[in-house]
């Protein structure tokens, strides 16, 4: 490790520690600056502009929640991307510094604590954020959004039939109905369709109708007038119109309430939208790409969708297999994942080791593609070595055989669906976030569900 370069800020609550690292990093760190809590953080990041911040998780001695690292980590990156975060965290605290490295965090550090290690990763972070500082026309407000995610074909014949059919309707216009289990990647197969298709010039518009309000649902999609409504101070261009020209994905399209179907179906039907509050009716020229973990034909016959509906979005139907049907494809999936993650979080991995591989192929998946990305970046920031064993994937092996449970909300009945989010809400103790991870479905969707089952 390089000496006597670099600027680092410690954030700890302990005097002892604070002691020992003015005592340790001098001899690694041109400037060490040390601060109780993160209440004078803010003003220490502008007035030292520290390379690196080595952040405590917890700073209250009844409150071992580790929410305080995690959201100072979150307004460290917000403020000053190129300062690297490294986090401070007992034991007990590994899988909240897994979720601050998630949030930006350069790695972490465990108390108590190897000296040796200590500098290592401490002088990592400070050589990285020191490259960071050189670089040529950096943006300084934050990164550009990263771009879209590639889709993994694999080997297996169902994915092979797919790549096929999509070579064959990407460069239409054809209506495309993408339906599959949760975590199979119905929108990452929108956005390849997307991307070769004769609209890629303009971005994909992609809009989760399961989350949308029903009060809210027409001026997201159809845009507003000013005045239309009390908060309307303004014109707004709904989803229709700003992907004019491009391609519109709706995805859970299952989840949209009956009565608002028909006003969906008419903007379809026509290629025209009315704003909120207007009169006008403007034409929108879109692609549109719908996708559903919901079974439409069962929802049809019980009328809780338009049959109509049903037809004009289902052109052309792909159904993407679940990952236990795709067994020959977990492996490399799981070392496309590993590759991504090992250079994304500074980890020297070549690979995984027989007994894992094994491990991976046998395991169920029933949160399919999604469940397995979190699960090879989650062993991948907990690694120690170059290879991952079966020891270094952590699996739920409980439910490792079940097709229904609280694992993923899948294509199921309106009751089976009330009866997983019910039980999923009961063991997460109503923690929104745990519940939606366990059911694989983002944040506003659990709320839309909550909302439609009255819980």
């Amino acid at each position: 490790m390089a000496s006597k370069i670099g600027k680092i800020l410690i954030v700890d609550d302990n005097a002892g520690i604070r002691k020992a690292l003015e005592i340790l990093l001098p001899l690694y760190f041109a400037e060490v600056k040390t601060i109780p809590s993160p209440a004078t953080l803010i003003r220490a990041l502008e007035q030292f502009r520290p390379d690196v911040v080595l952040l405590d998780m917890n700073f209250n001695t009844s409150i071992n929640t580790g929410n305080e690292g995690l959201y100072w980590t979150s307004e460290l990156k917000k403020m000053a991307p190129d300062v690297e975060v490294v986090l401070f965290t007992a034991y007990a605290d590994i899988q909240l510094a897994v979720e601050g490295m998630k949030r930006g965090a350069f790695d972490f550090i465990v108390k108590p604590w190897d000296n040796q290690k200590l500098v290592e990763v401490l002088g990592a972070a400070r050589d990285k954020a020191r490259k960071a500082l050189h670089r040529d026309a950096r943006p300084k407000q934050g990164s550009a959004a990263p771009s879209p995610t590639p889709m993994f074909w694999g080997t297996s014949p169902s994915m092979k039939a797919i790549q096929r059919t999509i070579t064959k309707i990407a460069p239409t216009d054809a209506t495309v109905l993408i339906t599959g289990e949760n975590g199979t990647g119905k929108d990452v197969l929108a956005q390849e369709i997307h991307a070769h298709s004769l609209r890629s010039g303009k971005s994909m518009v992609a809009v989760d109708a399961g989350a949308i309000t029903e009060t809210l649902f027409e001026s997201e999609l159809f845009g507003h007038v000013k005045g239309a409504f009390t908060d309307a101070h303004a014109d707004h261009a709904g989803k229709f119109e700003q992907a004019d020209g491009s391609t519109l994905f709706l995805d859970e399209i299952g989840n949209i309430p009956l009565h608002l179907q028909a006003k969906l179906l008419r903007a379809i039907q026509n290629r025209s939208i009315v704003r909120v509050g207007g009169t006008e009716a403007k034409p929108v020229n879109i692609r549109l790409i719908c996708a559903t973990n919901m079974d439409l034909d069962a929802l049809v016959r019980e009328g809780r969708f338009r049959e109509d509906l049903y037809y004009r979005i289902n052109t052309v139907h792909i159904a993407l297999p679940p990952l236990r049907e795709r067994q020959e494809d977990i492996v490399p999936l799981a070392q496309m994942f590993l590759s991504r993650y090992a250079e994304k979080y500074h980890r020297p991995l070549n690979g995984f080791d027989e007994s894992a591989e094994e491990m991976l192929r046998n395991y169920r998946w029933s949160g399919n593609i999604r469940e397995l990305q979190n699960c090879i970046e989650k062993a991948v920031i907990l690694s120690e070595g170059t290879i991952l064993g079966s020891k270094d994937i952590q699996l739920d092996q409980g439910t490792s055989g079940r097709t229904t449970g609280t694992a993923t909300i899948k294509a199921i009945s309106e009751a089976d669906e009330e009866r997983i989010v019910r039980d999923t809400m009961a063991r997460t103790g109503g923690n929104i976030s745990a519940a939606a991870k366990m059911l694989g479905v983002s944040r506003p969707t659990l709320y839309a569900k909550l909302k439609k089952y009255g819980l």
